[in-house]
C-alpha cells in the first residue's frame, strides 16, 4: 500500500463516517458495506490486512483510548460478569466452536479448528458499545461490554498461539498451554503496573501541554512493545496504563486534558473508520485465496460457523448471567437482573479487526510444516466478522427498543450533578472568602463581584436544567443563557476579523484575542456537548 492508496483509504472512510452520522445506520455497519462494495470497483487497489501493522500500530492506540474513557470503578464493580465474558468466555468459545467446526468441515484437523475457534472467540464491542450509548442503554450493560472489548483480544491471542503451536507439531501440554496463559496475562498485568506510576509522574513533570500530548501519543505504542518484548500480553499491558491514567486524569493541567481530548478523539475516529473499511475490503483476497473448496461448499461451512458463533455465546452468557446469582452475596452485591439484559450482551457479539488481523498472521509454513487448511480458516473467519457486523449489528438496535429495557435516568442524573456542583460550589465559595480575607490577596470589588458571579453562574447552571422550559422556544433558562453567549461571542469575533482587515491588529493579536473567545465559548458549551 503506497501513500497515496493510504490517503485514498483514509480520506474515504472518513467521509463515509461522517455520512452515518446523518442516518440511523451505525458507522461501523455502513464502513463495512462500503468496503465490500469498492473491492470490486475497477481501479481500487488491494488493501490486504497486514496483522504486522495492525496489531503492534492500530490495536494499541485504539485499546487505549476506550481504556482511558472507561470507567476503572465501574469496572471494578462488574469485574466478575467482565471476567466471565472476556476470559471464560473467550476461551469456552475457542473450545466449543472449535469442535463445532471440527465436525461441520470434513478433514479439518481438530488442532486447525481450534486455531479458528481462537481467532473468531472475541467480540469486537466498538459497533456494540456505539450503539448501546446511542440508544442509551444502562450502564451497567454498556460497561460490561466495554469491559470485554478490553481484555478479551489478549484471552483470544494466547489461546491462538497455544493452539497454533498445536496445529504445526509444537504441541504443548495442558499445564503449558496454562502457564503460557498466565505468563501472559500476569506479565501483561505486570509490565502495566510498572509503566503507569512513572508514566503520570512525567506526564505531570513535563508542564508543556504540547510536550504531554506528545508523550500521549506514545504510551499505548511503548506500554504494547514493552509488554511483547518479554512475551507478555501487550494488549493488558495497555489497558492497565490506560485505566490508571484515565482514573488520575484530574491531576493533569486543564490544557492537557483539552488538548488530549481532542486529539484522541480524531485519532479513534480515523483508525475505527478506516479499520472497518479494510474490513470489507477483504473479500477479494479472502475469495481469491480459498484454493481447492469450491464456493458454494465454503459457503455453508461459513453459515455453520456463524450459527455455531451465535449460539455459544448465548450458550455460555445465560448460564453465566443466573448460575452465580445463586450465592446469596452476590445478589446482595449486584442488582437484580431479568433475561432481557443478558439477551442483548448475547447478541452484541460482533466480530471485528482483531480477528482478521490474527488469522492473516497464521503463517503458510511454520518450521517447515504447512499449517492445514489456512486458506478455509481465513475464509470462514471473513464471514464470521462480516455476518455478525451485518446481522447482529443492524437488529441490534431494533432489538434493544423492542425489549424496552430501562435506559439512563436523565433527571436523576442531572439532580446528581446539580447537587455535586452546589457542594463544589460551596467549597470554592469557601476558599474565595479564605484567599480574600488575606491582604495579600486585595482585589477591587468589581473584580471580587465577578469572581464571585462565575461561581454562582456554574452552581445555577445545573438547576436551570431541571427547571421551567420556554414556552415559545422550548428552551431552558440554560439554553437561552448559553444560545445568548454564542450570539455576543460571534459579535466579538467578526469586530476582530474586521480590524484585521483593516489593518488596525495583526494576524498573532488576532489569533491571541480569537483564543480567549474560544476558551469562553468552550466553557459556555461543555454542558451542551456532554449532553
Amino acid at each position: 500500500m503506497d501513500a497515496l492508496q493510504l490517503v485514498a483509504l483514509v480520506a474515504a472512510s472518513a467521509a463515509i463516517a461522517g455520512l452515518a452520522r446523518r442516518t440511523p445506520v451505525p458507522a461501523p455497519l455502513l464502513l463495512v458495506a462500503a468496503g465490500l462494495a469498492a473491492a470490486y470497483v475497477p481501479g481500487v487497489p488491494d488493501y490486504t490486512l497486514d496483522p504486522h501493522i495492525v496489531l503492534p500500530l492500530i490495536l494499541p492506540p485504539l485499546l487505549y483510548t476506550a481504556a482511558v474513557d472507561s470507567s476503572y470503578l465501574d469496572l471494578r464493580a462488574n469485574i466478575r460478569p467482565v471476567a466471565l465474558l472476556s476470559v471464560g468466555y473467550v476461551l469456552f468459545a475457542t473450545v466449543a466452536v472449535g469442535w463445532l467446526a471440527y465436525v461441520l468441515v470434513p478433514d479439518l484437523p481438530l488442532t486447525a479448528a481450534l486455531v479458528l475457534g481462537a481467532v473468531v472467540a472475541p467480540p469486537d464491542a466498538v459497533a456494540a458499545t456505539a450503539i448501546a450509548r446511542k440508544l442509551g442503554l444502562p450502564n451497567r450493560i454498556t460497561t460490561i461490554l466495554q469491559g470485554e472489548s478490553l481484555v478479551n483480544d489478549a484471552t483470544a491471542i494466547t489461546a491462538y498461539k497455544v493452539a497454533l503451536a498445536a496445529a504445526v507439531g509444537e504441541g504443548l501440554s495442558w499445564a503449558g498451554g496454562l502457564g503460557e496463559f498466565a505468563l501472559a496475562a500476569l506479565g501483561g498485568i505486570g509490565v502495566g503496573l510498572v509503566l503507569m506510576v512513572p508514566i503520570h509522574w512525567l506526564r505531570r513533570t513535563l508542564g508543556d501541554s504540547l510536550l504531554q500530548n506528545t508523550l500521549s501519543l506514545l504510551i499505548p505504542f511503548v506500554a504494547y512493545a514493552a509488554a511483547e518484548e518479554v512475551h507478555a500480553s501487550g494488549v493488558l499491558a495497555v489497558v492497565v496504563v490506560g485505566l490508571f491514567l484515565g482514573h488520575r486524569a484530574w491531576q493533569v493541567d486543564f490544557a492537557t486534558r483539552l488538548q488530549e481530548e481532542a486529539v484522541w478523539k480524531m485519532v479513534a475516529f480515523v483508525l475505527e473508520s478506516a479499520v472497518f473499511a479494510l474490513i470489507g475490503l477483504q473479500l477479494p483476497y479472502v475469495v481469491r485465496e480459498l484454493g481447492p473448496y469450491g464456493i458454494g461448499e465454503a459457503a455453508w461451512y461459513a453459515a455453520g460457523v456463524f450459527v455455531a458463533v451465535v449460539v455459544v455465546r448465548f450458550v455460555w452468557v445465560y448460564p453465566a448471567t443466573f448460575l452465580p446469582r445463586l450465592s446469596v452475596r452476590i445478589r446482595e452485591r449486584e442488582p437484580e437482573v431479568d433475561w432481557r439484559a443478558p439477551l442483548v450482551v448475547g447478541w452484541a457479539g460482533m466480530r471485528g479487526v482483531v480477528s482478521l488481523a490474527i488469522a492473516f498472521s497464521i503463517p503458510v509454513v511454520a518450521d517447515g510444516v504447512e499449517f492445514p487448511a489456512r486458506n478455509l480458516v481465513l475464509f470462514l473467519t471473513f464471514t464470521t466478522v462480516i455476518g455478525t457486523l451485518v446481522v447482529q449489528g443492524l437488529t441490534l438496535p431494533p432489538l434493544i427498543r423492542f425489549l424496552k429495557l430501562p435506559g439512563k435516568d436523565r433527571y436523576a442524573e442531572t439532580l446528581a450533578e446539580a447537587q455535586a456542583q452546589s457542594e463544589a460550589s460551596q467549597a470554592a465559595e469557601a476558599r474565595l472568602d479564605a484567599l480574600l480575607a488575606d491582604e495579600r490577596n486585595a482585589l477591587p470589588q468589581p473584580l471580587a463581584d465577578r469572581l464571585r458571579t462565575v461561581l454562582e453562574r456554574r452552581r445555577n447552571a445545573v438547576w436551570e436544567r431541571l427547571g421551567a422550559v420556554n414556552e415559545v422556544t422550548g428552551e431552558t433558562a440554560d439554553d437561552t443563557y448559553r444560545r445568548l453567549s454564542r450570539e455576543m461571542i460571534d459579535a466579538e469575533r467578526e469586530v476582530f476579523v474586521q480590524l484585521r482587515d483593516a489593518r488596525r491588529i495583526d494576524d498573532e493579536m488576532m489569533r491571541t484575542l480569537l483564543r480567549r473567545l474560544d476558551l469562553e465559548e468552550a466553557a459556555a458549551y461543555r454542558e451542551e456537548a456532554a449532553d
